[in-house]
């Protein structure tokens, strides 16, 4: 569904189904922001996002949880959103925010392609 979301919003979407092929995919291909959930098959969000920051620290990186789950536990994520509090209107303006500030003022014309890990999202 958030894959749709996206898709339909002009962003292209590039999934992975774990840590591991995420880590894959983000040394391999040009980013412009990384969208994962805490809850994920082999590590967790957090863990990923601290991989993925020791790769390239400048992209921004969006971490969806649920914040009972993650107490305790620290995080080097951009930003961090609750999965029950957050709708689509806001994770779309959320990600429209990150992206520009990454890339600087747009000059108008076609939106940059966005990369958006969806790991696991689905609630």
């Amino acid at each position: 569904m958030l894959k749709f979301m996206l898709a339909t919003n002009g962003y292209r979407v590039v999934s992975a189904t774990n840590g591991q092929e995420a880590i894959g995919i983000f040394a391999e291909t040009p980013v412009d922001l990384v969208l994962t959930d805490f809850g994920l098959p082999q590590m967790n969000g957090c863990q990923l996002v601290e991989r993925l920051k020791q790769i390239a620290g400048y992209v921004p990186m969006i971490l969806l949880g649920d914040p009972q789950r993650m107490s305790g536990q620290m995080h080097t994520a951009d930003a961090l959103l609750a999965k029950k509090n957050c709708s689509s209107q806001d994770l779309l303006e959320r990600i429209k925010v990150m992206s520009a500030r990454k890339r600087g003022p747009r000059k108008g014309g076609v939106p940059r392609m966005a990369h958006l890990e969806e790991l696991a999202v689905a609630s």
